[in-house]
C-alpha cells in the first residue's frame, strides 16, 4: 500500500473523540476542527452551491423566520454513487424544508429540520475561532428516538467527514461507506 493511499486509508477511520455525544434527550452533539478562517466555515453552511458540496443545496433566507430548504444528492458527494439497499430511497433528490431560528453571523446558525409543525428537530452550528481554525459544533435536538438519534449521528459524520476533505483539499471519502460503517458505531455508543 502507498504512503497516500495509507493517509487515506487511516483518515477515513474516525479517531474516538470524533464520535459524536449524547448530550441531553434527544440531542446529538458533533465538533470538528477545520482550518480557517471563519468566514470559508460560514460560506459553507450557508451558501447553497458549497453546502451542496458536503450536505445538501437548497434556498437559505438568513435571518430569523428565512426558509430553509435542504435537497440531499447524497451520491453527488463523492465518487461512490450506488447506495446500500438500505438507503436506496435515498438515491435521487430527497428535499428537506426548515426554517432559521437563530443567525448571527459568523458565529451561529439555527434552522428547523424536516418534519411537520411541531414534530421538527432542530440543528445549531456554532462556529469559534482556535487560532487558525474554527471550532465548528453541531448540535441536533428534538430527535425523537433512539433509532433517529442514531441515524442523525451517523449522516451527520458522514457530511462533516466529505466536509474536511473539502477544506484539505482531499479527494471526498465514500459517503454511504462512511455512513454505514458510522451508524453500526453510533448502534453501539448511543444507549439503548
Amino acid at each position: 500500500m502507498s504512503g497516500k493511499a495509507k493517509r487515506r486509508k487511516n483518515k477515513q477511520k474516525p479517531a474516538a473523540n470524533e464520535y459524536g455525544q449524547v448530550t441531553g434527550p434527544g440531542t446529538v452533539r458533533l465538533e470538528r476542527l477545520l482550518p480557517g478562517p471563519i468566514e470559508r466555515t460560514w460560506a459553507y453552511l450557508t451558501d447553497p452551491e458549497k453546502r451542496g458540496k458536503w450536505l445538501a443545496s437548497g434556498v437559505m433566507d438568513l435571518g430569523v423566520g428565512g426558509r430553509v430548504e435542504l435537497k440531499f444528492r447524497h451520491s453527488d458527494l463523492s465518487a461512490e454513487k450506488t447506495p446500500p439497499a438500505e438507503y436506496q430511497q435515498f438515491e435521487s433528490c430527497t428535499l428537506l424544508s426548515g426554517h432559521v431560528t437563530r443567525c448571527e453571523p459568523p458565529r451561529l446558525l439555527s434552522y428547523t429540520w424536516g418534519g411537520t409543525s411541531g414534530k421538527q428537530s432542530e440543528v445549531t452550528f456554532e462556529l469559534t475561532p482556535r487560532g487558525k481554525d474554527v471550532l465548528l459544533v453541531v448540535t441536533h435536538r428534538r430527535l425523537g428516538d433512539r433509532p433517529t438519534m442514531v441515524s442523525v449521528a451517523a449522516g451527520w459524520h458522514a457530511h462533516l467527514g466529505i466536509l474536511i476533505d473539502h477544506f484539505t483539499r482531499a479527494e471526498p471519502r465514500p459517503f454511504w461507506t462512511t455512513l454505514v460503517r458510522t451508524k453500526a458505531e453510533y448502534e453501539k455508543r448511543i444507549a439503548k
